[in-house]
This record gives structure tokens, C-alpha cells and sequence, in this order.
């Protein structure tokens, strides 16, 4: 399946028309699709209506109950993966203002309780001191503060101890020098800081020794339902339990690679003093 990110909003709908076409072919009513399905009439109208994009689980169940032939399962199959992938282009965020993407981010962050990140090439920004988030947004024209704050403000979710997290990054992300020497050297402290909270477990992957992986994007996973990737020019958000399950086990790969703790914090502390003495 080629992939159009234009064609997202649309395959909402178009999945929708399909799946309640199917069930009028097989002359059911929702009712009796819902109860073969384990579902309620009112989730079967919402789908079918395009008020709520079903799951690729739903999606079989549904085929499976109206006995849907394989060729035209499958394209329906492909539809149901596509409704479940957004695409969020830079652009787009920009015009809308990046305080609103913070705002999204904000609310994903609070009906979500076990958290993945993993970071490829520099420090987000619940782990980013103020001069770090200003650096990482300055290409950005207009008055960014709003953002700024925003963003600062979402790092009081590590306090919350009913959420767990997980930071992994490479060393090329703790050392990209985004700011001048001694401002890299804060953010490594910051870091190191952060790794001492009860519910955070932060850990890095040094540039050494053998690593067969590829890692090509930054992403994060929350919980086990939603993942987003970062590229160049946007974000996708996945909500494919395949695509979400496939992240899942390239982050415990990584994990493997990274060193945790006092391991850690040595490595981050031994960094900022390499800023340190540039500054001298």
C-alpha cells in the first residue's frame, strides 16, 4: 500500500462506507452484528457512521462475523491500517501555533501511564532545561514564550507517581551541542537529575563497543496503544497494534544497549565537564 498522508482523513470514511456496506450485502442488521461481535449496537453505529475509527481487532471481528471474502477483507484490512495512522506535517503545527501541539501532548500524557521514549538525536522536551527548549524551537519565527511555557509546564507529569517512564538516548542526543559550552553542561546535569526520580528510568547508549541496530527515528509509546515517530517533516501517530507492538520490541532492543543509574550519571557527568573545560 502506497502511503498518502492526504488520504488519512479520507480513509476514515471510506472504511466506514465499506464496513456498513458489507453488513447490508450480508443483509444483518447492527444489532445482530454487535451481539456476534461482542460489541454494542451503539459502537457498531458510531463505526459505521465514521464517529469512531475501529481498531484492526474490531475491523477482523466485524469481517469475520459477516463472512466478508479474503480479497476484499484484505482490502478493508489495508483501510482499517490506514485509518489508524495520522500524520501531523511541521508545517501544519507551525500555522496553528506550537502551543497547541503542547496542549495535545498534554492531554495524551494524562490518560497515559507507562511511557517510552526513545531518543535518537536530541533531548526532549520533558527532560530539556529552559534554554534548551528555547534552542530547539528558535528556527520557529514569532514570539515562542507561550510554547516555551508550556512546554516547561508538562514536566511536572515525572512527579506523578502513578506514571512510570523510560528515557533511552544515544549519545549523539545527550552531546548534540544545540547551545553553548556551559548551557550543555546544565542540560547533562539536568539529566542526571531527572534519573533520580522514583518513577523515571532514564539511561544512555554510548557510542562504543558493537551495536547491530539501526535506529532511525526518534519515537515514543504510550502504554501499549499509541505511538508516535518523529521525522524530518512531521509526526505519525500510530495506533496499529502491529505498528505500536513492532516499536514496543525495537525499544526493548535498544534498552538493551543502554546503561541505567550511577552507570549512567557517570557517563553524563564525565560529558558536562568535557563542556565544561571548552568553556574554560
Amino acid at each position: 500500500m502506497t502511503f498518502e498522508p492526504e488520504r488519512l482523513g479520507q480513509s476514515r470514511s471510506d472504511l466506514a462506507e465499506a464496513l456498513r456496506g458489507q453488513r447490508k450485502r450480508a443483509g444483518k442488521t447492527q444489532t445482530w452484528l454487535a451481539r456476534h461481535c461482542t460489541m454494542s449496537q451503539t459502537k457498531v453505529s458510531n463505526i459505521e457512521s465514521g464517529k469512531l475509527t475501529p481498531s484492526l481487532v474490531d475491523v477482523e471481528l466485524i469481517l469475520e462475523a459477516l463472512g466478508v471474502d479474503s480479497p476484499v477483507a484484505a482490502e478493508i484490512l489495508s483501510l482499517a491500517r490506514t485509518a489508524n495512522t495520522e500524520w501531523q506535517d511541521h508545517w501544519s503545527s507551525r500555522r496553528r501555533g506550537l502551543d497547541k501541539k503542547q496542549n495535545e501532548l498534554a492531554r495524551i500524557e494524562a490518560v497515559s501511564t507507562e511511557f517510552r521514549f526513545f531518543l535518537l538525536s536530541m533531548i526532549t522536551g520533558l527532560l530539556a532545561t529552559q534554554e534548551y527548549v528555547r534552542a530547539s524551537i528558535s528556527d520557529v519565527p514569532g514570539d515562542q514564550s507561550k510554547t516555551i511555557a508550556k512546554k516547561l509546564e508538562r514536566q511536572q507529569v515525572l512527579y506523578e507517581s502513578s506514571k512510570s517512564f523510560t528515557f533511552i538516548l544515544t549519545e549523539q542526543a545527550a552531546r548534540w551541542p544545540i547551545l553553548p559550552p556551559m548551557a550543555m553542561a546544565l542540560q547533562l546535569d539536568r539529566l542526571a537529575s531527572v534519573s533520580r526520580i522514583p518513577n523515571v528510568r532514564l539511561g544512555v547508549i554510548p557510542l562504543g563497543g558493537h551495536i547491530p541496530e539501526r535506529p532511525l527515528n526518534t519515537f515514543t509509546v504510550y502504554d501499549r496503544r499509541l505511538a508516535t515517530v518523529e521525522t524530518g517533516t512531521g509526526a505519525l501517530i500510530l495506533r496499529d497494534h502491529r505498528d505500536v507492538t513492532a516499536y514496543l520490541r525495537d525499544f526493548e532492543q535498544y534498552e538493551r544497549y543502554a546503561v541505567f543509574g550511577d552507570d549512567c550519571r557517570e557517563l553524563l557527568t564525565e560529558w558536562s565537564m568535557i563542556f565544561t573545560r571548552q568553556r574554560q
